[in-house]
Formats: C-alpha cells, sequence, structure tokens
C-alpha cells in the first residue's frame, strides 16, 4: 500500500512517534512498496524495493538507530516465527495472528498478506536498537524474551546477540 495510505507502516510511525520527536523527516527510512521500478509485475517492485532500501543503508554506512515493536508471537520488524537470523530486507507472508492484530486499521477490512521487512540480519547491523512492547498481549511475548533463549521460532531472541539494545517496556507488558 503506498505510504500516504492511512494504515501504512510510514503513516503509523508518522503519527504515533515521528510527529512527537525532534527528527529530521529526511533521517527517517521505512522500506517503501512503491519504489523500486516500473514494472507491471508486483513481485518485482517488491524486490526491487528491498534491493534499493539495503543499498540506501550500505550507502549511508550502515543504521545508527533502529526502532522496533515487540509482536505478541515475538516478531519484529515483520520477521515472523521462523525467520532466518540471517535474512536482509526482504518481503514477508504476515501470519494470521499478525494480521488480525494489524485489522482494526484497516477499515474497508482488506489487510494485506504481505509486508516488505527488514531482516534479522540487517536489523542487527544497526549500532543500536530500540525494542518496544506495550500491552498486555505482549506480556507472554516479554517473558520468553527475558528467559534468554535465542531460537528462530521467536525472532525477537535474535537481539540477545547484539551489544547495544534497549527495552522499554509498559506495566501491563511487564506483567
Amino acid at each position: 500500500i503506498p505510504r500516504e495510505h492511512p494504515a501504512s507502516y510510514y503513516s503509523y510511525m508518522k503519527s504515533h512517534l515521528f510527529a512527537h520527536v525532534d527528527i529530521d523527516p529526511r533521517n527517517v527510512h521505512l522500506p517503501d512498496a512503491t519504489a523500486g521500478s516500473d514494472s507491471d509485475d508486483l513481485s518485482v517492485r517488491l524486490e526491487q524495493s528491498c534491493l534499493a532500501y539495503e543499498a540506501a543503508i550500505r550507502k549511508a554506512r550502515g543504521l545508527e538507530l533502529t526502532f522496533l515493536g515487540l509482536g505478541s508471537n515475538g516478531h519484529i520488524g515483520f520477521n515472523e516465527p521462523g525467520a532466518s537470523f540471517d535474512s536482509r530486507t526482504h518481503v514477508v507472508q504476515l501470519a494470521e495472528s499478525t494480521r488480525r492484530a494489524n485489522a482494526r486499521y484497516f477499515r474497508d477490512g482488506v489487510v494485506p498478506e504481505k509486508a516488505i521487512t527488514m531482516g534479522i540480519r540487517t536489523i542487527l547491523e544497526s549500532r543500536r536498537i530500540v525494542l518496544l512492547a506495550s500491552g498486555q498481549t505482549k506480556r507472554e511475548a516479554v517473558k520468553r524474551l527475558r528467559a534468554g533463549r535465542i531460537d528462530e521460532s521467536f525472532p525477537a531472541s535474535a537481539l540477545h546477540t547484539h551489544g547495544d539494545v534497549t527495552v522499554l517496556v509498559d506495566q501491563a507488558a511487564a506483567g
């Protein structure tokens, strides 16, 4: 969906974070499903968008700070359980639980089945990472993250291998 769509991730981040912090919009970078090529083939456009995003990261000499949300199933970005810890920016099939959790943002009831996400390897190359978790629905995921077991069935566990992660959890998610 285009960035301007009210349910796009870009719109969500703009209204919930970027509008509330002192950040130059030129320093905000999210994968753009509409970037890439003029191909009529959606899969080609999406793949080219992923490659363009990775190229932009390399050109910038890496990511300084990455903000992530914690999904109730442990996903980070849209890296669903089972995602390879060696993945780069790619197109992902969204888990049904993720689609249900995001359905409230799509008034027409048509929730995307796929998304572009930074891969876990790309995320882990960030110099600093901030992970946010809020609400009771994240309680089990926070508990599992605290356990410290690193496993691809729980993507957020990859963050245990990074040297500079800040985890911010509200009372409801903390239990």
